[in-house]
């Protein structure tokens, strides 16, 4: 079982992501991966997580040509935002939550 604090900064990879999408769960994740096997786990899952999304969000928009794009772009928008809300939660549980649809490249 993690601990608090891992549990509450696995959750911060999440949770600040709202705001700084990149540069803050990056700066948590290199700083405490070594220290916690938990937020190793979920700093590699948030990054899949932001690429995968990031091309989602990129084959939408292309797709915006043929309109399918203007119903794609959305989805992937609320999907992207209940799936980090979704890990936030799970992390800070203590539990190792799997975001689905994304590619595990880390």
């Amino acid at each position: 079982m993690p601990s608090n604090e891992e549990r509450l900064l696995a959750a911060a990879i999440y949770a600040i992501s709202f705001f700084t999408v990149f540069i803050g769960p990056l700066v948590i994740w290199i700083v405490k991966k070594n220290d916690s096997s938990f937020i190793d786990y979920h700093g590699r899952e948030y990054f899949n997580f932001l690429i995968t999304y990031a091309v989602y969000g990129l084959i939408s928009g292309i797709l915006m040509v043929v309109l399918v794009g203007f119903l794609l772009l959305p989805i992937v928008g609320i999907l992207g935002v209940v799936f980090t809300l979704i890990g936030a939660v799970k992390a800070y549980e203590g539990d190792e939550y799997r975001i689905p649809f994304i590619f595990r490249i880390l």
